[in-house]
């Protein structure tokens, strides 16, 4: 058996704590999970979350109504340390159903042959804009690709720090079924009754406009004229055994 903290930590990169031999299932809590996406530069506005409802999180300039006002965001300068720019503090089941994931791992001992998937409503993504979210849900065309999957093919380079675990999750992205091959830095820590983990990943602006999402080529966005850089985009899940996930 391992030390508690270790064994919750491990959890939550879904390495469940259990006899070397058994073959133990974890699933998202869908009301405490969320996914979310974000450009750098940020232009005040460029961020969206599945989970609008958390109260840590808010749009940015342009807003709809029926949002709150609060203080304005940060410079919407190239910044790729501050990402997500409104970060969850304290986990809550508040969130609408737009994430699930189910992940399998038989080996205990030695973390191999961890494998599973997340997928995230992708018309649930929403930036706190009407017309924004609009053109957003049409350029990724939600309609005939309502998903977007994180498949996991294996867990890399992990370490410990008190009981929270640090590793890499190896897999690809399938975005309107456009599959790329994606490494997420991962981070686990037992929290709200189960483990919670918290990735992200990023890939360069023009890869939406080549690959993942062509439609952006015929508007005339940042993507266009070179001002986005970046895009980022990760979930915040707390896993649960199988037998108690909240449904």
């Amino acid at each position: 058996m391992l030390p508690p903290s270790l064994a919750a930590a491990l959890a939550g990169l879904l390495i469940p704590v259990a006899a070397a031999s058994a073959q133990v299932v974890w699933t998202v809590d869908p009301k405490a999970s969320l996914a979310w996406w974000q450009v750098s530069p940020h232009l005040n506005h460029l961020w969206a979350t599945t989970c609008p409802e958390e109260p840590s999180w808010y749009p940015g300039e342009g807003r709809s109504s029926g949002f709150q006002i609060r203080p304005p965001p940060p410079k919407a300068g190239h910044d790729t340390l501050h990402i997500p720019l409104y970060p969850r503090y304290d986990v809550s089941p508040v969130c609408s159903e737009a994430v699930a994931g189910r992940v399998l791992l038989p080996d205990t001992v030695r973390w191999q042959g961890a494998r599973g998937e997340v997928t995230v409503r992708a018309d649930a993504l929403v930036t706190g804009e009407a017309m924004r979210d609009v053109m957003m849900h049409q350029v990724m065309e939600t309609t005939r690709f309502p998903e977007i999957q994180f498949t996991l093919d294996s867990l890399v380079g992990l370490t410990k720090r008190a009981d929270t675990l640090f590793g890499s999750a190896v897999g690809t992205l399938t975005v309107r079924a456009v599959r790329q091959p994606t490494t997420a830095a991962v981070k686990a820590f037992p929290e709200a009754g189960g483990v919670r983990v918290l990735a992200k990943w990023h890939v360069p602006a023009a890869t939406l406009q080549l690959e993942l999402t062509p439609k952006l080529k015929y508007i005339n966005l940042g993507v266009n004229t070179l001002i986005w850089q970046d895009f980022f985009m990760g979930a915040d899940l707390v896993f649960r055994p199988e037998a108690t996930a909240v449904k």
